[in-house]
Protein backbone atom coordinates (compact mmCIF):
# COMPACT_ATOMS: atom_id res chain seq x y z
CA UNK A 1 0.00 0.00 0.00
CA UNK A 2 1.11 3.58 -0.67
CA UNK A 3 1.83 5.49 2.53
CA UNK A 4 2.22 9.22 3.11
CA UNK A 5 3.39 10.61 6.43
CA UNK A 6 3.63 14.23 7.56
CA UNK A 7 5.49 15.24 10.72
CA UNK A 8 5.76 18.66 12.34
CA UNK A 9 9.31 19.95 12.65
CA UNK A 10 8.86 20.30 16.39
CA UNK A 11 6.11 19.86 18.95
CA UNK A 12 3.66 22.67 18.30
CA UNK A 13 2.77 24.62 21.36
CA UNK A 14 -0.76 24.49 22.70
CA UNK A 15 -2.82 27.64 22.86
CA UNK A 16 -4.14 28.59 26.29
CA UNK A 17 -7.13 30.62 27.36
CA UNK A 18 -6.96 34.35 26.86
CA UNK A 19 -4.43 34.48 23.96
CA UNK A 20 -5.25 38.10 23.15
CA UNK A 21 -4.43 39.17 26.71
CA UNK A 22 -1.09 37.37 26.49
CA UNK A 23 -0.30 38.95 23.11
CA UNK A 24 -1.20 42.44 24.35
CA UNK A 25 0.90 42.00 27.49
CA UNK A 26 3.86 40.84 25.38
CA UNK A 27 3.50 43.82 23.02
CA UNK A 28 3.33 46.19 25.98
CA UNK A 29 6.47 44.63 27.49
CA UNK A 30 8.30 45.14 24.19
CA UNK A 31 7.27 48.77 23.77
CA UNK A 32 7.94 49.81 27.39
CA UNK A 33 11.69 49.14 27.13
CA UNK A 34 14.05 52.08 26.48
CA UNK A 35 14.73 52.60 22.77
CA UNK A 36 18.28 52.30 21.44
CA UNK A 37 18.09 52.07 17.67
CA UNK A 38 20.43 49.99 15.53
CA UNK A 39 21.25 53.09 13.49
CA UNK A 40 22.41 55.01 16.56
CA UNK A 41 24.61 52.12 17.69
CA UNK A 42 26.15 51.75 14.25
CA UNK A 43 26.70 55.52 14.01
CA UNK A 44 28.28 55.52 17.47
CA UNK A 45 30.58 52.68 16.45
CA UNK A 46 31.71 54.48 13.30
CA UNK A 47 32.14 57.76 15.20
CA UNK A 48 34.45 55.98 17.63
CA UNK A 49 36.28 54.45 14.68
CA UNK A 50 36.58 57.91 13.09
CA UNK A 51 37.95 59.39 16.32
CA UNK A 52 40.45 56.58 16.55
CA UNK A 53 41.48 57.00 12.92
CA UNK A 54 41.74 60.77 13.37
CA UNK A 55 44.01 60.28 16.38
CA UNK A 56 46.16 57.87 14.40
CA UNK A 57 46.27 60.33 11.49
CA UNK A 58 47.32 63.22 13.74
CA UNK A 59 50.01 61.02 15.29
CA UNK A 60 51.20 60.02 11.80
CA UNK A 61 51.31 63.66 10.69
CA UNK A 62 53.33 64.59 13.77
CA UNK A 63 55.68 61.67 13.16
CA UNK A 64 56.13 62.50 9.47
CA UNK A 65 56.71 66.14 10.39
CA UNK A 66 59.41 65.06 12.82
CA UNK A 67 61.02 62.85 10.19
CA UNK A 68 60.93 65.69 7.67
CA UNK A 69 62.50 68.04 10.19
CA UNK A 70 65.29 65.56 10.89
CA UNK A 71 65.84 65.02 7.19
CA UNK A 72 66.14 68.77 6.66
CA UNK A 73 68.49 68.99 9.60
CA UNK A 74 70.66 66.20 8.25
CA UNK A 75 70.71 67.86 4.84
CA UNK A 76 71.69 71.29 6.20
CA UNK A 77 74.05 69.92 8.80
CA UNK A 78 75.58 67.65 6.15
CA UNK A 79 76.29 70.66 3.93
CA UNK A 80 77.94 72.52 6.81
CA UNK A 81 79.91 69.43 7.83
CA UNK A 82 81.16 68.99 4.26
CA UNK A 83 82.42 72.58 4.16
CA UNK A 84 84.12 72.16 7.57
CA UNK A 85 85.82 68.95 6.36
CA UNK A 86 87.02 70.78 3.23
CA UNK A 87 88.37 73.63 5.34
CA UNK A 88 90.21 71.14 7.55
CA UNK A 89 91.68 69.43 4.49
CA UNK A 90 92.95 72.72 3.08
CA UNK A 91 94.24 73.62 6.57
CA UNK A 92 96.37 70.46 6.60
CA UNK A 93 97.61 71.17 3.07
CA UNK A 94 98.73 74.59 4.21
CA UNK A 95 100.65 73.18 7.17
CA UNK A 96 102.26 70.55 4.94
CA UNK A 97 102.85 72.44 1.75
CA UNK A 98 102.13 76.07 2.55
CA UNK A 99 99.20 76.23 0.09
CA UNK A 100 95.36 76.52 0.05
CA UNK A 101 94.94 78.73 3.12
CA UNK A 102 92.58 80.99 1.17
CA UNK A 103 90.59 77.91 0.16
CA UNK A 104 90.25 76.94 3.81
CA UNK A 105 88.98 80.47 4.58
CA UNK A 106 86.48 80.19 1.68
CA UNK A 107 85.15 76.83 2.91
CA UNK A 108 84.80 77.94 6.50
CA UNK A 109 83.01 81.07 5.31
CA UNK A 110 80.62 78.90 3.23
CA UNK A 111 80.04 76.66 6.26
CA UNK A 112 79.09 79.71 8.32
CA UNK A 113 76.73 80.90 5.58
CA UNK A 114 75.03 77.49 5.39
CA UNK A 115 74.78 77.49 9.15
CA UNK A 116 73.15 80.92 9.17
CA UNK A 117 70.73 80.13 6.33
CA UNK A 118 69.52 77.01 8.12
CA UNK A 119 69.48 78.59 11.55
CA UNK A 120 65.77 77.90 12.19
CA UNK A 121 65.87 74.23 11.18
CA UNK A 122 69.15 73.59 13.01
CA UNK A 123 68.12 75.47 16.12
CA UNK A 124 64.79 73.59 16.36
CA UNK A 125 66.65 70.28 16.43
CA UNK A 126 69.89 71.18 18.23
CA UNK A 127 68.55 73.70 20.66
CA UNK A 128 69.72 77.28 21.15
CA UNK A 129 72.65 76.45 23.42
CA UNK A 130 74.33 73.91 21.13
CA UNK A 131 73.57 76.01 18.04
CA UNK A 132 75.22 79.05 19.61
CA UNK A 133 78.23 77.01 20.75
CA UNK A 134 78.90 75.59 17.25
CA UNK A 135 78.34 79.02 15.71
CA UNK A 136 80.89 80.50 18.13
CA UNK A 137 83.36 77.69 17.35
CA UNK A 138 83.03 78.36 13.60
CA UNK A 139 83.66 82.07 14.15
CA UNK A 140 86.68 81.32 16.37
CA UNK A 141 88.05 78.90 13.78
CA UNK A 142 87.69 81.52 11.07
CA UNK A 143 89.41 84.13 13.28
CA UNK A 144 92.30 81.75 13.87
CA UNK A 145 92.71 81.23 10.10
CA UNK A 146 92.89 84.96 9.60
CA UNK A 147 95.30 85.26 12.52
CA UNK A 148 97.47 82.50 11.06
CA UNK A 149 97.64 84.28 7.73
CA UNK A 150 98.58 87.55 9.45
CA UNK A 151 101.25 85.93 11.71
CA UNK A 152 103.44 84.94 8.75
CA UNK A 153 104.12 88.55 7.69
CA UNK A 154 105.22 89.65 4.24
CA UNK A 155 108.12 87.27 4.09
CA UNK A 156 106.01 84.22 4.95
CA UNK A 157 107.86 83.33 8.13
CA UNK A 158 106.30 80.15 9.54
CA UNK A 159 108.70 79.61 12.41
CA UNK A 160 107.82 82.39 14.77
CA UNK A 161 106.47 81.63 18.20
CA UNK A 162 103.17 83.39 17.37
CA UNK A 163 102.73 81.28 14.26
CA UNK A 164 103.32 78.04 16.15
CA UNK A 165 100.89 79.12 18.92
CA UNK A 166 98.19 79.94 16.39
CA UNK A 167 98.90 76.70 14.56
CA UNK A 168 98.36 74.72 17.75
CA UNK A 169 95.13 76.57 18.55
CA UNK A 170 93.89 76.17 14.98
CA UNK A 171 94.51 72.43 14.96
CA UNK A 172 92.71 72.08 18.32
CA UNK A 173 89.78 74.28 17.27
CA UNK A 174 89.43 72.54 13.92
CA UNK A 175 89.48 69.12 15.51
CA UNK A 176 86.92 70.18 18.10
CA UNK A 177 84.49 71.77 15.64
CA UNK A 178 84.71 68.83 13.22
CA UNK A 179 84.16 66.39 16.07
CA UNK A 180 81.16 68.32 17.35
CA UNK A 181 79.66 68.56 13.85
CA UNK A 182 80.16 64.82 13.22
CA UNK A 183 78.75 63.97 16.65
CA UNK A 184 75.76 66.17 15.99
CA UNK A 185 75.07 64.54 12.61
CA UNK A 186 75.63 61.02 13.92
CA UNK A 187 73.28 61.69 16.85
CA UNK A 188 70.55 62.86 14.53
CA UNK A 189 71.16 59.96 12.21
CA UNK A 190 70.77 57.55 15.12
CA UNK A 191 67.65 59.44 16.12
CA UNK A 192 66.30 58.93 12.61
CA UNK A 193 66.96 55.19 12.79
CA UNK A 194 65.21 55.06 16.15
CA UNK A 195 62.24 56.92 14.72
CA UNK A 196 62.05 54.51 11.78
CA UNK A 197 62.19 51.51 14.09
CA UNK A 198 59.53 53.11 16.24
CA UNK A 199 57.42 53.73 13.14
CA UNK A 200 57.54 50.01 12.29
CA UNK A 201 56.47 49.08 15.81
CA UNK A 202 53.72 51.69 15.70
CA UNK A 203 52.55 50.38 12.31
CA UNK A 204 52.31 46.82 13.64
CA UNK A 205 50.58 48.07 16.79
CA UNK A 206 48.19 50.12 14.66
CA UNK A 207 47.39 47.05 12.59
CA UNK A 208 46.67 45.02 15.72
CA UNK A 209 44.54 47.80 17.16
CA UNK A 210 42.65 48.05 13.89
CA UNK A 211 42.01 44.31 14.00
CA UNK A 212 40.66 44.67 17.54
CA UNK A 213 38.53 47.69 16.61
CA UNK A 214 37.16 45.97 13.53
CA UNK A 215 36.46 42.89 15.63
CA UNK A 216 34.53 45.04 18.12
CA UNK A 217 32.59 46.64 15.28
CA UNK A 218 31.86 43.21 13.82
CA UNK A 219 30.69 42.05 17.25
CA UNK A 220 28.51 45.16 17.52
CA UNK A 221 27.01 44.52 14.09
CA UNK A 222 26.51 40.86 14.92
CA UNK A 223 24.87 41.71 18.24
CA UNK A 224 22.72 44.41 16.65
CA UNK A 225 21.72 42.66 13.41
CA UNK A 226 22.90 39.07 12.92
CA UNK A 227 21.80 37.70 16.31
CA UNK A 228 18.27 39.18 16.07
CA UNK A 229 18.00 37.87 12.51
CA UNK A 230 18.89 34.42 13.81
CA UNK A 231 16.20 34.71 16.47
CA UNK A 232 13.62 35.74 13.89
CA UNK A 233 14.60 32.80 11.69
CA UNK A 234 13.87 30.58 14.70
CA UNK A 235 10.57 32.41 15.25
CA UNK A 236 9.63 31.83 11.59
CA UNK A 237 10.50 28.12 11.95
CA UNK A 238 8.32 27.60 15.01
CA UNK A 239 5.47 29.61 13.45
CA UNK A 240 5.74 27.39 10.38
CA UNK A 241 5.55 24.38 12.72
CA UNK A 242 2.25 25.69 14.12
CA UNK A 243 3.52 27.34 17.32
CA UNK A 244 1.76 30.73 17.41
CA UNK A 245 2.99 31.84 20.83
CA UNK A 246 4.03 35.53 20.80
CA UNK A 247 7.58 36.81 20.40
CA UNK A 248 8.79 37.90 23.83
CA UNK A 249 11.38 40.59 24.71
CA UNK A 250 14.92 39.23 24.47
CA UNK A 251 16.91 42.34 25.48
CA UNK A 252 16.66 45.19 27.98
CA UNK A 253 16.11 47.80 25.26
CA UNK A 254 14.16 48.05 22.03
CA UNK A 255 15.19 48.86 18.48
CA UNK A 256 13.96 48.29 14.94
CA UNK A 257 13.77 44.55 15.59
CA UNK A 258 11.41 45.27 18.50
CA UNK A 259 9.06 46.99 16.05
CA UNK A 260 9.38 43.92 13.82
CA UNK A 261 8.52 41.72 16.82
CA UNK A 262 5.38 43.81 17.44
CA UNK A 263 4.41 43.38 13.78
CA UNK A 264 5.05 39.62 13.99
CA UNK A 265 2.89 39.39 17.14
CA UNK A 266 0.09 41.25 15.37
CA UNK A 267 0.45 38.82 12.47
CA UNK A 268 0.25 35.89 14.92
CA UNK A 269 -2.94 37.31 16.45
CA UNK A 270 -4.45 37.52 12.98
CA UNK A 271 -3.25 34.00 12.14
CA UNK A 272 -4.83 32.59 15.28
CA UNK A 273 -8.06 34.41 14.51
CA UNK A 274 -8.07 33.11 10.93
CA UNK A 275 -7.24 29.64 12.16
CA UNK A 276 -10.22 29.62 14.48
CA UNK A 277 -12.40 30.77 11.59
CA UNK A 278 -11.03 27.92 9.47
CA UNK A 279 -11.71 25.43 12.26
CA UNK A 280 -15.25 26.70 12.56
CA UNK A 281 -15.70 26.49 8.78
CA UNK A 282 -14.48 22.89 8.92
CA UNK A 283 -16.96 22.15 11.69
CA UNK A 284 -19.83 23.61 9.73
CA UNK A 285 -18.79 21.62 6.66
CA UNK A 286 -18.88 18.45 8.76
CA UNK A 287 -22.28 19.41 10.17
CA UNK A 288 -23.56 19.92 6.63
CA UNK A 289 -22.46 16.41 5.76
CA UNK A 290 -24.23 15.09 8.87
CA UNK A 291 -27.51 16.81 8.05
CA UNK A 292 -29.30 13.77 6.67
CA UNK A 293 -28.28 11.58 9.60
CA UNK A 294 -29.12 14.24 12.15
CA UNK A 295 -32.49 14.85 10.50
CA UNK A 296 -33.24 11.14 10.78
CA UNK A 297 -32.01 11.11 14.40
CA UNK A 298 -34.34 13.98 15.28
CA UNK A 299 -37.26 12.85 13.12
CA UNK A 300 -37.66 9.48 14.87
CA UNK A 301 -38.13 10.84 18.41
CA UNK A 302 -40.30 13.69 17.10
CA UNK A 303 -42.56 11.18 15.30
CA UNK A 304 -42.77 9.07 18.43
CA UNK A 305 -43.60 12.13 20.50
CA UNK A 306 -46.23 13.23 17.99
CA UNK A 307 -47.92 9.81 17.83
CA UNK A 308 -47.95 9.35 21.60
CA UNK A 309 -49.22 12.87 22.20
CA UNK A 310 -51.94 12.46 19.56
CA UNK A 311 -53.00 9.21 21.17
CA UNK A 312 -53.19 10.87 24.57
CA UNK A 313 -55.28 13.74 23.22
CA UNK A 314 -57.76 11.47 21.44
CA UNK A 315 -58.22 8.87 24.19
CA UNK A 316 -57.13 10.70 27.30
CA UNK A 317 -60.23 9.70 29.27
CA UNK A 318 -59.98 6.05 28.22
CA UNK A 319 -56.43 5.47 29.49
CA UNK A 320 -55.68 4.53 33.04
CA UNK A 321 -53.37 6.67 35.12
CA UNK A 322 -50.65 4.04 34.88
CA UNK A 323 -50.90 4.00 31.06
CA UNK A 324 -50.87 7.79 30.92
CA UNK A 325 -47.72 7.85 33.10
CA UNK A 326 -46.09 5.25 30.87
CA UNK A 327 -46.89 7.29 27.74
CA UNK A 328 -45.60 10.50 29.34
CA UNK A 329 -42.36 8.77 30.36
CA UNK A 330 -42.04 7.57 26.76
CA UNK A 331 -42.52 11.14 25.54
CA UNK A 332 -39.91 12.37 28.03
CA UNK A 333 -37.44 9.69 26.86
CA UNK A 334 -37.90 10.75 23.23
CA UNK A 335 -37.40 14.41 24.21
CA UNK A 336 -34.18 13.46 26.01
CA UNK A 337 -33.04 11.53 22.95
CA UNK A 338 -33.63 14.55 20.68
CA UNK A 339 -32.06 16.90 23.21
CA UNK A 340 -28.94 14.73 23.41
CA UNK A 341 -28.57 14.91 19.62
CA UNK A 342 -28.99 18.70 19.58
CA UNK A 343 -26.64 19.06 22.56
CA UNK A 344 -23.95 17.02 20.81
CA UNK A 345 -24.22 19.23 17.74
CA UNK A 346 -24.08 22.41 19.83
CA UNK A 347 -21.06 21.16 21.74
CA UNK A 348 -19.32 20.26 18.51
CA UNK A 349 -19.97 23.59 16.74
CA UNK A 350 -19.30 25.76 19.79
CA UNK A 351 -16.62 28.40 19.14
CA UNK A 352 -14.73 28.61 22.43
CA UNK A 353 -11.12 29.09 23.51
CA UNK A 354 -8.99 26.02 22.74
CA UNK A 355 -8.08 24.83 26.24
CA UNK A 356 -5.76 21.82 26.48
CA UNK A 357 -6.72 19.19 29.05
CA UNK A 358 -5.95 15.56 29.77
CA UNK A 359 -8.26 13.63 27.44
CA UNK A 360 -9.31 9.99 27.28
CA UNK A 361 -9.18 9.19 23.57
CA UNK A 362 -11.59 6.27 23.92
CA UNK A 363 -14.33 8.50 25.33
CA UNK A 364 -13.91 11.08 22.56
CA UNK A 365 -14.12 8.31 19.96
CA UNK A 366 -17.26 6.90 21.56
CA UNK A 367 -18.96 10.32 21.59
CA UNK A 368 -18.06 10.90 17.95
CA UNK A 369 -19.33 7.49 16.87
CA UNK A 370 -22.62 8.15 18.67
CA UNK A 371 -22.96 11.41 16.73
CA UNK A 372 -22.36 9.45 13.52
CA UNK A 373 -24.68 6.55 14.33
CA UNK A 374 -27.47 7.30 11.86
CA UNK A 375 -24.97 8.20 9.11
CA UNK A 376 -23.57 4.67 9.45
CA UNK A 377 -27.02 3.16 9.33
CA UNK A 378 -28.11 5.13 6.27
CA UNK A 379 -24.89 4.25 4.44
CA UNK A 380 -25.22 0.55 5.35
CA UNK A 381 -21.78 0.64 6.93
CA UNK A 382 -20.84 -2.03 9.43
CA UNK A 383 -18.79 -0.70 12.34
CA UNK A 384 -15.97 -2.65 13.96
CA UNK A 385 -14.21 -1.09 16.91
CA UNK A 386 -11.19 -2.06 19.01
CA UNK A 387 -10.04 0.00 21.99
CA UNK A 388 -7.29 -0.93 24.44
CA UNK A 389 -8.29 -0.74 28.09
CA UNK A 390 -5.00 0.82 29.23
CA UNK A 391 -4.81 3.80 26.84
CA UNK A 392 -2.84 6.66 28.39
CA UNK A 393 -4.48 10.10 28.54
CA UNK A 394 -3.26 12.60 25.98
CA UNK A 395 -2.97 16.41 26.32
CA UNK A 396 -5.53 17.73 23.86
CA UNK A 397 -8.58 19.88 23.27
CA UNK A 398 -11.50 17.41 23.26
CA UNK A 399 -13.64 19.35 20.77
CA UNK A 400 -10.75 19.70 18.33
CA UNK A 401 -9.92 16.02 18.72
CA UNK A 402 -13.58 15.16 18.10
CA UNK A 403 -13.49 17.25 14.94
CA UNK A 404 -10.48 15.26 13.67
CA UNK A 405 -12.19 11.92 14.30
CA UNK A 406 -15.48 13.10 12.81
CA UNK A 407 -13.76 14.29 9.60
CA UNK A 408 -11.92 10.98 9.23
CA UNK A 409 -15.05 8.93 9.93
CA UNK A 410 -17.18 10.94 7.50
CA UNK A 411 -14.53 10.55 4.80
CA UNK A 412 -14.47 6.81 5.44
CA UNK A 413 -18.29 6.52 5.18
CA UNK A 414 -18.38 8.61 1.98
CA UNK A 415 -15.63 6.42 0.49
CA UNK A 416 -18.04 3.44 0.71
CA UNK A 417 -21.10 4.53 -1.32
CA UNK A 418 -22.28 0.91 -1.64
CA UNK A 419 -21.69 0.16 2.02
CA UNK A 420 -18.80 -1.67 3.62
CA UNK A 421 -16.88 -2.10 6.84
CA UNK A 422 -15.54 0.74 8.95
CA UNK A 423 -12.83 -0.30 11.41
CA UNK A 424 -11.92 2.05 14.28
CA UNK A 425 -8.96 1.00 16.38
CA UNK A 426 -7.39 2.87 19.34
CA UNK A 427 -4.19 1.30 20.72
CA UNK A 428 -1.09 2.33 22.60
CA UNK A 429 1.78 3.06 20.21
CA UNK A 430 5.46 2.20 20.62
CA UNK A 431 6.34 5.73 21.82
CA UNK A 432 3.95 5.63 24.79
CA UNK A 433 1.21 7.65 23.09
CA UNK A 434 -2.02 6.65 21.37
CA UNK A 435 -2.58 5.56 17.77
CA UNK A 436 -6.08 5.79 16.30
CA UNK A 437 -6.69 3.97 12.99
CA UNK A 438 -9.74 4.72 10.84
CA UNK A 439 -9.90 2.11 8.05
CA UNK A 440 -12.53 1.64 5.34
CA UNK A 441 -13.11 -0.86 2.57
CA UNK A 442 -13.99 1.83 0.05
CA UNK A 443 -12.75 2.98 -3.31
CA UNK A 444 -9.27 4.02 -2.14
CA UNK A 445 -7.10 6.98 -3.16
CA UNK A 446 -4.99 7.04 -6.36
CA UNK A 447 -1.22 7.16 -5.66
CA UNK A 448 -0.85 10.49 -7.49
CA UNK A 449 -3.36 12.10 -5.09
CA UNK A 450 -1.84 10.84 -1.82
CA UNK A 451 0.51 13.81 -1.57
CA UNK A 452 -2.41 16.23 -1.92
CA UNK A 453 -5.02 14.84 0.48
CA UNK A 454 -4.01 17.22 3.29
CA UNK A 455 -3.84 20.30 1.05
CA UNK A 456 -6.59 22.88 1.71
CA UNK A 457 -9.53 22.75 -0.73
CA UNK A 458 -8.26 19.60 -2.45
CA UNK A 459 -11.02 17.04 -2.91
CA UNK A 460 -11.72 14.09 -5.21
CA UNK A 461 -15.46 14.34 -4.61
CA UNK A 462 -17.91 15.71 -7.12
CA UNK A 463 -18.69 19.46 -6.98
CA UNK A 464 -21.09 20.24 -4.17
CA UNK A 465 -20.17 17.12 -2.20
CA UNK A 466 -17.05 18.34 -0.41
CA UNK A 467 -15.10 21.49 0.50
CA UNK A 468 -11.61 20.02 0.74
CA UNK A 469 -11.20 21.48 4.22
CA UNK A 470 -11.78 18.45 6.44
CA UNK A 471 -8.41 16.71 6.12
CA UNK A 472 -6.47 20.01 5.96
CA UNK A 473 -8.09 21.19 9.20
CA UNK A 474 -7.55 17.79 10.81
CA UNK A 475 -3.90 17.78 9.84
CA UNK A 476 -3.41 21.25 11.36
CA UNK A 477 -5.14 20.23 14.60
CA UNK A 478 -3.06 17.07 15.03
CA UNK A 479 0.14 18.98 14.22
CA UNK A 480 -0.64 21.60 16.88
CA UNK A 481 -1.14 18.76 19.34
CA UNK A 482 2.39 17.58 18.62
CA UNK A 483 1.20 14.53 16.72
CA UNK A 484 1.16 13.32 13.13
CA UNK A 485 -1.16 11.72 10.58
CA UNK A 486 -0.29 9.00 8.07
CA UNK A 487 -2.41 7.69 5.25
CA UNK A 488 -2.13 4.35 3.45
CA UNK A 489 -4.38 3.46 0.53
CA UNK A 490 -4.85 1.00 -2.30
CA UNK A 491 -7.31 1.76 -5.11
CA UNK A 492 -10.33 -0.58 -4.85
CA UNK A 493 -9.30 -2.00 -1.47
CA UNK A 494 -9.70 0.90 0.94
CA UNK A 495 -7.87 3.54 2.94
CA UNK A 496 -6.44 3.73 6.44
CA UNK A 497 -5.78 7.01 8.26
CA UNK A 498 -3.64 6.75 11.39
CA UNK A 499 -3.53 9.52 14.00
CA UNK A 500 -0.57 9.46 16.40
CA UNK A 501 -0.98 11.51 19.59
CA UNK A 502 1.78 11.91 22.20
CA UNK A 503 0.95 10.76 25.70
CA UNK A 504 1.85 12.38 29.01
CA UNK A 505 1.54 15.95 30.21
CA UNK A 506 2.33 18.64 27.69
CA UNK A 507 3.97 21.88 28.79
CA UNK A 508 2.56 25.19 27.67
CA UNK A 509 4.01 28.65 27.28
CA UNK A 510 5.36 30.96 24.64
CA UNK A 511 8.81 30.64 23.21
CA UNK A 512 10.97 33.71 23.16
Amino acid sequence: MTVRELRPRRDAQAQTAGPMDEDQETTRAILERPRISIRSRIVAGFVLLFVFMAAITVAAVVFVSGVAKNLQFLEKAGNSLFEIEQARRFEKNFFLYGTNLTDALANIHTAQSEFEKSADELRSVMGDERFSAIKADLAAYQDLLYALDASMGPDGDRHSAEYRSIETQLRTAGSRILSEAETMVDRQRLSMHAMLRTSMVVAVAFLLIMVVVMGLLAALMSHAVVAPLGRFVAYASRIGAGDYSPVRPARRFRDEFSELAVAVNQMLQELKSRQEQLLQAGKMAAVGTLTSGVAHELNNPLNNIGLTTESLIESFEDYSDETKLTMLNEIYAQVERASATVRSLLDFTRNDHPVMTSVAVGEVLETTLNLLGNELAIGQVELERETDDDLPPVPANPRHLQQVFLNLLLNAVQAMPEGGTLTVRAVRDEEGGVRVDVADTGIGIPPEDLDKVFDPFFTTKEPGHGTGLGLAVSFGIVERHGGRITVASEVGEGTTFSVFLPGGTKRHGAAS
